[in-house]
């Protein structure tokens, strides 16, 4: 029996016809952090904000994805592992559309954030690290995840029962847990405009 071969079909829509339709690159804001760090929160105003100023961009977070697309996952180390993989190309594919990707996820292990990386793309992968301290997150917990954690509940919960392996080279390290979440998005505005991400002459980004 012989096997189908399958090719990919080649878009006839280049990426620079993309960035002078949309007047941006394409690219991902990698957010990374424990639980409670503020990564969600972050992403949802900074692509509240982008959007209010013209720009298209798209949030990806953890609950929203293992409620549809990877619904199928568990905590493994097999499973996170997998987990990252599958958001990484998915926010590629975003990138490739122009739009500006927005993900946060705990992805605790520099391995996993590495072939992330390299599935986007360095030159349009922005690893962000929302550094908060552990009880600073244990504070915000409203799920009390960290207590069940502690109380052998929750196994393989990270900053817990494993470890979060933090960015050594990250874009950017925002201090979640002290500066205002204003602040933090004004830092990763920036480093966006200084990257050549945001084009045209759209209002003023101001922080």
């Amino acid at each position: 029996m012989k096997k189908t071969v399958q090719t990919a079909a080649v878009s006839h829509v280049s990426a620079l016809q993309r960035e002078s339709l949309l007047q941006q690159r394409g690219c991902v804001v990698w957010l990374t952090g424990l639980s409670g760090s503020g990564k969600s929160t972050l992403a949802a105003a900074l692509e509240e904000y982008l959007v209010r100023h013209g720009y298209l961009a798209f949030m990806l977070d953890g609950d929203r994805v293992r409620a549809g697309l990877n619904r199928d996952l568990g905590f493994s180390r097999k499973d996170r592992r997998e987990n990252i993989r599958r958001v990484a190309e998915v926010a590629a594919l975003f990138a490739d559309a122009g739009v500006i990707c927005i993900t946060a996820f705990i992805s605790p292990f520099r391995a996993d954030r590495s072939k992330a990386r390299r599935i986007v793309g360095t030159r349009r992968f922005l690893e962000v690290h929302a550094n908060a301290h552990l009880a600073i997150c244990e504070q915000r917990d409203v799920k009390k995840l960290y207590r069940k954690a502690r109380a052998g509940a929750l196994p393989d919960f990270t900053g817990v029962s494993q470890p979060y392996e933090e960015p050594l080279k990250p874009a950017l390290r925002v201090d979640t847990g002290r500066q205002s979440v204003r602040s933090c998005m004004g830092e990763i505005v920036a480093i966006l405009r200084n990257r050549g991400m945001l084009l045209g002459n759209r209002r003023a980004l101001k922080r």
